[in-house]
């Protein structure tokens, strides 16, 4: 499967634009919708359009991932585990109870509390809850169980 162009747009709104780059907090050259790599140069700027091409490249990685761990999913449960393993990461998806649940059954209603437990992220050397997270895994959950 691939994503949706709706499931483009969530996340895109939940990774924030930037047509600039910037230093991101560990001081990656960053650009468009969190892209990294060696075309961000500093004082680049990029157009929207440009921004959705290199977020729909760097997805790549996640839709593998989801396509290669579960077969079975609809468009809204892909696009929400593409959204989450993206900014989760391949390692903590594959990991995972909301994994292992949604190999058994994808539309196990248990399966939301699994993505509410992925919310913190390290605050001054100790995890603590992130509101944009906390939100974050709501949207997604959310998506996952829409029809």
């Amino acid at each position: 499967m691939k994503t949706s162009e709706n499931g483009i747009k969530f996340i895109s709104e939940h990774e924030g634009l930037k047509l600039t780059a910037y230093r991101c907090p560990a001081n990656i050259l960053t650009i468009g919708y969190g892209h990294t790599g060696k075309d961000v140069t500093p004082g680049l700027t990029i157009t929207k359009e440009r921004a959705i091409e290199l977020l729909k490249s760097d997805i790549a990685w996640a839709e593998d991932c989801v396509n290669k761990n579960l077969s079975n999913l609809n468009q809204n449960q892909f696009d929400a585990l593409v959204s989450f393993v993206f900014n989760v990461g391949s390692g903590s998806f594959q990991s995972s109870t909301l994994l292992k649940r949604a190999k058994v059954n994808p539309n196990d209603s248990s399966i939301a509390g699994e993505f509410a437990k992925y919310n913190k992220a390290n605050q001054n050397g100790a995890l603590a809850p992130l509101p944009g997270l906390t939100e974050r895994r709501k949207n997604e959950s959310n998506l996952y169980f829409s029809k």
